[in-house]
């Protein structure tokens, strides 16, 4: 085996950009705001409302499956296969559940963002998408959607 020392090999600009010391700050870049603060924060207000609602079926769901369990001892004593009929009702009751209330969650804050978009006068025929002027258009608002969007830009 060679006892020869290894050496590290850079490109030349590497190499100049080390000796100087000097390294590039990383910041993130600034986060655009909403085109239409106005309907952002009626959006907003309509999904804290669902939000609310959720909350408060999750809180019922799982405070009501503890007290369903603790009123009802004989789930503990009553197995179905060897497992405890409480333990089923808490891992095979509940998490479906739980994950049905998410979904529909997630559909009710969606619809409520494209009703709130629609009933908005200045968005482009109720389609749900801002009239965006962007860099690249003629400043009279085209139908594309922003570029931080998932419908426009590149992904």
């Amino acid at each position: 085996m060679s006892t020869a020392r290894r050496e590290r090999v850079t490109s030349p600009q590497t190499r100049i950009a080390l000796a100087r010391g000097v390294r590039g700050v990383r910041r993130p870049l600034p986060l655009p705001g909403p085109p239409d603060p106005e309907l952002a924060r009626r959006v907003f207000a309509a999904q804290r409302r669902a939000l609310a609602r959720t909350l408060g079926l999750l809180a019922l769901v799982l405070f009501g499956t503890s007290g369903l369990i603790a009123a009802l001892p004989a789930l503990d004593r009553v197995t179905l296969g060897g497992v405890p009929v409480s333990w089923l009702v808490l891992a095979a009751a509940t998490y479906p559940v739980l994950l049905v209330i998410a979904v529909l969650h997630v559909r009710t804050a969606e619809r409520t963002a494209h009703a709130e978009r629609a009933r908005c006068p200045r968005h482009a025929g109720g389609t749900g998408r801002a009239a965006w002027a962007g860099p690249g258009t003629d400043g009279g608002g085209s139908a594309a959607a922003p570029p931080w969007t998932t419908e426009g830009g590149s992904s």
